[in-house]
């Protein structure tokens, strides 16, 4: 099994419930986890996850305001499974890293793990 990771995507995006997180945004990090079965040397692209079509995808639907990262997660997941049928599994961890709650530090976010 081979995993592919695109770790620490940073995107400033209009995601949330509330009506500030809809009109001043947010920062948004994200983790990709992708592994497929590999039962030969990788030797080119084909033989693998392309993680700048994966990173275009992610890039493209985190443009699209939606209130539940965990909406987000799933509609990532579908699209990069999709993408390629020899996928296992895949895993995204999503954090909003400043969340609108009162005298809150830290991040909040989902993480969601198919497998297929």
């Amino acid at each position: 099994m081979i995993t592919i990771q695109l770790q620490e995507l940073v995107f400033f995006a209009y995601h949330g419930l509330y009506e500030a997180e809809k009109i001043n945004g947010n920062t948004f990090k994200l983790d990709v986890q992708i592994s497929i079965e590999a039962n030969e040397k990788i030797t080119g692209i084909n033989q693998t996850v392309d993680y700048v079509k994966v990173y275009e995808m992610i890039s493209k639907r985190m443009q699209i305001a939606t209130p539940m990262l965990e909406t987000i997660a799933q509609d990532l997941i579908a699209s990069i499974y999709a993408s390629d049928n020899r996928i296992k599994s895949i895993e995204i961890n999503i954090k909003k890293l400043a969340p609108p709650i009162p005298n809150f530090k830290g991040t909040v976010g989902v993480q969601i793990k198919q497998s297929f």
